[in-house]
């Protein structure tokens, strides 16, 4: 009895080490690699142009942001990280490897911008992002965050509104999608993907902490700025060139001799040599159709995707530069219709150019006299508030270009600074005053270089 009791012993303890060694595996269990997200950090640093010194550049800036991988090596940026950039660098978030990359094209109107790595093979192995152009108001997207570690930070927010809006630049109106999002800082939040089922939907365009409203950059302009991308030259968004007031008071109506169902905007000014101006658009005609879209009282019409919006969404995100679209308008009453061919404003083409970046400042100094071309750039030198803080007759110029100057080809010359010399001993001239007669000769001509006397002497200038 007690051998059989042994042997059983020995019996059960053979099959609990066995049991034990069964449980412990010879080899860890392989780690699967992580998912390569389609983000990249982008690095910025760059200087501004100093228009208030305009022969010097303003101190160093660096940006942190992310970008969006998208097909064919490209990474989608917006153009205000880019702005005045001196170098620019891609990031990979998971293993930290870093290349240069290069601006393949920029457009400031819809604050766009392509980068390219100079590293051909650098984005290898991330998925590109597809592009969503279906968004609508109650819609959810997520902001697409990185942590330090590498680590994908995803905040949900609601779409409550999408609406045309000014983009940084100022110049024309664009899509925007609106969204409640309580967003988190990060320190490369600079460009912010917006993602709706894991494809890009938009990009960060301005976001307020305060009310946690974000305004994105939408598919739709996305789309457009990539396929005029492909073409050999990129022409830019379009624009016709006008601008209008709704018509929902009954005396304006009747004012611009409308008939039949009340509907359209009324046309108050036209720029000068502009597609709308081309076509034959007079001011105090009434545009009651485009692209076959009616046009109500308020200046909408109905867009399949969104509802009522209004119309010059229709001639951004759905033309492109050489479209010809038909408008249909009232004058004194009459029913016509207009075919306005579309192209796109260079800003060189505005009497005070809207923008001027990634590049100098044009100026000249005479005998401690400084003389420079009137821009928007040189007024926001004043800062955010510079229509209240900038000299106001300078801003009356830039604001009313069109009105004060209907000739092509001027601009405004204006007397930045006068700089302590002997030539500038006794001088009643003030800065920022406009120059109007150099030795009797109107400064509306344009000269393409400096004349080859001195003309110290009959300097007429108009304060500011």
């Amino acid at each position: 009895m007690p051998r059989r009791s042994y042997i059983f012993f020995g019996i059960l303890l053979v099959a609990a080490t066995g049991a034990l060694a069964k449980k412990e595996p010879a080899l860890p269990a392989p780690v699967k690699a992580p998912k390569q997200l389609a983000l990249v950090r982008v690095n910025v640093t760059g200087q501004s142009y100093d228009y208030f010194r305009p022969w010097q550049k303003k101190a160093p800036f660096s940006k942190r942001a992310l970008g969006a991988v998208l097909s064919n090596g490209r990474v989608l940026v917006t153009a205000d990280l880019v702005a005045n950039q001196n170098y620019v660098e891609l990031e990979r978030a998971e293993s930290g490897e870093k290349t240069a990359a290069n601006v393949q094209v920029i457009d400031y109107e819809a604050n766009l911008a392509l980068l390219e790595p100079t590293e051909k093979k650098f984005l290898d192995g991330i998925t590109p992002l597809e592009i969503t152009p279906d968004t609508v108001v109650g819609d959810r997207l997520a902001a697409w965050q990185l942590e330090p570690t590498g680590a994908l930070l995803a905040t949900e927010g609601l779409v409550t509104t999408v609406q045309m809006t000014q983009y940084p630049i100022d110049v024309g109106q664009f899509l925007t999608y609106r969204i409640s999002i309580p967003m988190q800082y990060r320190e490369n939040s600079y460009t912010v993907p917006l993602v709706k089922n894991n494809k890009l939907a938009g990009l960060l365009l301005r976001y307020d902490s305060r009310s946690q409203l974000l305004d994105a950059i939408p598919a739709p302009i996305i789309t457009h700025f990539l396929k005029e991308a492909e073409s050999q030259k990129y022409r830019g968004f379009p624009s016709a060139g006008f601008s209008f007031f709704p018509t929902r008071d009954p005396e304006l109506r009747q004012f611009a001799g409308e008939t039949g169902k009340a509907g359209g905007v009324y046309v108050n000014n036209v720029e000068p040599n502009t597609p709308a101006m081309k076509a034959g658009l007079q001011v105090g005609d009434i545009v009651t159709a485009v692209a076959n879209h009616e046009i109500d009282q308020n200046g909408n019409y109905v867009d399949p995707l969104y509802g009522k919006i209004e119309f010059t969404n229709l001639l951004t995100a759905h033309v492109y530069s050489g479209d010809v679209v038909p408008f249909r308008i009232q004058r004194n009453g009459k029913p016509m219709q207009l075919n306005v061919t579309l192209e796109h404003r260079d800003a060189k083409d505005y009497v005070s150019p809207p923008y001027n970046l990634d590049q100098p400042p044009r100026y000249y100094v005479l005998g401690g006299l400084i003389f420079q071309k009137l821009s928007r750039q040189y007024l926001k030198e004043w800062g955010p508030n510079w229509q209240r803080e900038a000299p106001q007759r300078l801003v009356y110029f830039d604001r009313f270009q069109s009105e004060l100057f209907p000739d092509a080809n001027r601009r405004v010359v204006i007397l930045s600074q006068v700089l302590p010399a002997n030539s500038t001993i006794g001088s009643r001239a003030s800065s920022r005053s406009r120059l109007k007669k150099i030795q009797s000769r109107s400064s509306s001509t344009r000269r393409r270089s400096p004349p080859r006397r001195p003309i110290y002497r009959k300097i007429t200038a108009s304060p500011s």
